[in-house]
């Protein structure tokens, strides 16, 4: 491991906004901020926000600039990546964002039933492989996981570069029938981009340079809890290996 990884990974221990429970602290038990982030975390009552698979942080950070009265938290297992959007918040003083490193098949050990407002999704990888569907951040069993700690009406936003992603979401949202609220298969070739799509990550910028479309999906669960498994007819080779050497 590099030096600069060890040194990113000791001063994120630094970091009040930074928390990296230890491993034991969150397979098969709840950790104690779960139920208790308002109060113990972010002392205020404000809705609560999570971006899965935060990378560097740029939309957390973004996301909590533009929209003080609303709690950000970027979670992810990559501490040297997520060293960066840390070090911001805590050099810009931001008292509304926060990162938690873990694996986002934990996330029901950190968060109780109706904790989180809003989910975005942003450019996680889209598990070509079919036999790796299920790890996908939109399957059906993650939107288990996440009728377990959203509200109600809560929101979950994807926004990614692979159309095969993009396609599979719609189709989970149309076999499950769920409220679908936006969905656009090129945000900026649409000008569908607002002021808050318009935020790009490390990883965006690189997708747009080669030429690739960014989509952008926004649906909700319906008060919906129970979402078995499904095989989708479009999780078809040829189609995944073509997108697979576009993205190469």
């Amino acid at each position: 491991m590099g030096k600069d990884k060890l040194r990113r990974f000791r001063e994120n221990l630094t970091f009040p906004c930074f928390i990296q429970p230890a491993f034991e602290e969150a397979f098969g038990r709840d950790h104690p901020l779960k139920g208790h982030w308002h109060r113990d975390f972010f002392r205020n009552d404000r809705p609560i926000v999570l971006e899965l698979g935060c990378g560097k942080g740029e939309y957390t950070v973004a996301l909590a600039e533009r929209d003080p009265q609303r709690n950000f938290i970027g979670i992810d297992i990559k501490g040297a990546r997520m060293w960066r959007g840390a070090k911001t918040v805590t050099e810009r003083c931001m008292a509304n964002a926060g990162f938690l490193r873990t694996r986002i098949e934990f996330i029901e050990s950190f968060f109780a039933p109706g904790e989180v407002a809003e989910i975005w999704i942003t450019f996680p990888d889209p598990q070509l492989k079919t036999r790796r569907a299920k790890k996908r951040l939109t399957s059906p069993l993650f939107l288990g996981r996440y009728a377990r700690l959203l509200a109600p009406d809560g929101l979950i936003r994807l926004k990614t570069d692979s159309q095969h992603l993009y396609a599979y979401t719609r189709e989970v949202i149309r076999h499950f029938s769920l409220p679908c609220h936006a969905a656009c298969d090129d945000i900026y070739g649409s000008g569908f981009a607002d002021e808050v799509l318009s935020v790009k990550t490390a990883y965006e910028r690189q997708f747009l340079e080669r030429g690739l479309p960014i989509t952008y999906t926004s649906f909700s669960l319906g008060g919906r809890t129970d979402f078995p498994p499904f095989d989708w007819e479009g999780d078809l080779a040829e189609e995944k290996d073509g997108e697979a050497a576009r993205r190469q």
